[in-house]
């Protein structure tokens, strides 16, 4: 069966997480382009604050307050979207909470919770998008990452959630194929976003965490989103930093695994002492906040993710790209 997405401006869509960083971001892209919108996270006053912020700005836009990893709470916020708007054209599948520290340290109880809203959570709302998605047609989009390919230092459970995910979405994208389901499944793959997941973060070392170098802003992973809900990549990543890390662990995992222990893990750990240890692993933030606090240089935009939404584009890139890596790669003489 063929799929048929419409246009941003006539999709209603439910993004979890929408509370802060990437989830608020692409709410506030999605309703800045036409599109009425479905919120929901943990935390009602965040909700609720980032909501009137949409409305007031011009969007259409509700929220219903759930925790994904309670399966009932997150039907309430499917109903919501169906009683409101008629349904929903796009579900996006993006809370997600991460912990800074050596897995041998991670409690059992942490790493669980994290797999409850990274993985379960992601697992709740793909399933239960689709009861309405496969009668109606859609685009369902889990937000990955780039440690969906690759192992992140100092952040190894999330990792594994992440890894996890992918296998998720590679199995659901096969058995709704096999079905003639006219529902577009993406995984984007974000590297690191200025978000204010580093301070969210459950941290078990004594020091501020921050993520690596080169660091994006939550609106390019937004951008990437409305992409999806339209074109239907089957996978897209967001910043090339991130694509070349995946790139460098395909060609040579052993030299891609001495630059994360030598260099990439220590680039996760700011100066300044951590602040709040527990961060917001198992209670709530009421920031309503896209941006974090990310101590150093923040790119505007992705030149690689502009381009992978062009694929004329996409093909020059990857050409120079590949020239660059087979000049450096020649011996000198």
């Amino acid at each position: 069966m063929a799929i048929s997405l419409k246009p941003i401006d006539g999709q209603a869509m439910v993004i979890t997480g929408a509370s802060s960083g990437i989830g608020l971001a692409t709410a506030e892209a999605a309703a800045r382009a036409g599109a009425r919108v479905v919120l929901t996270a943990r935390n009602s006053e965040a909700l609720a604050k980032a909501t009137e912020q949409i409305n007031n700005a011009g969007g259409t836009a509700v929220y219903a307050p759930a925790d994904v990893a309670n399966r009932a709470e997150l039907q309430r916020v499917a109903d919501v979207a169906i009683d409101r708007f008629g349904g929903f054209d796009t579900w996006v599948n993006n809370a997600g909470v991460s912990i800074w520290g050596r897995l041998q340290e991670v409690s059992e109880a942490d790493g669980r919770r994290l797999f409850e809203t990274n993985f379960w959570g992601a697992v709740n709302g793909s399933l239960i998008a689709l009861r309405h998605l496969k009668q109606h047609g859609g685009a369902l989009i889990n937000m990955g990452s780039v440690g969906s390919d690759i192992a992140l230092p100092m952040q190894g459970m999330y990792s594994a959630s992440k890894h996890a995910l992918k296998g998720f979405t590679d199995a659901l994208r096969i058995e709704l194929e096999e079905e003639d389901a006219p529902v577009a499944v993406t995984l984007v793959k974000p590297a690191s976003i200025d978000t204010p997941l580093p301070q969210h973060a459950r941290n078990y070392t004594a020091r501020e965490s921050k993520l690596p170098a080169p660091v994006y802003p939550p609106e390019e992973v937004a951008r990437a989103v409305l992409y999806a809900a339209v074109h239907a990549p089957r996978d897209l990543y967001v910043g090339g930093g991130g694509r070349v890390a995946t790139a460098m662990r395909a060609a040579a995992p052993s030299v891609s695994d001495w630059t994360a222990a030598n260099i990439l893990a220590e680039q996760s750990l700011r100066d300044e002492p951590a602040h709040d240890p527990a961060g917001s692993l198992y209670r709530t933030e009421s920031s309503a906040e896209a941006h974090g606090t990310h101590p150093g240089h923040v790119a505007s935009i992705s030149l690689y993710t502009r381009a992978a939404m062009h694929p004329v584009l996409t093909t020059a890139v990857v050409l120079a790209a590949v020239w660059m890596l087979v000049g450096r790669s020649r011996p000198a003489h």
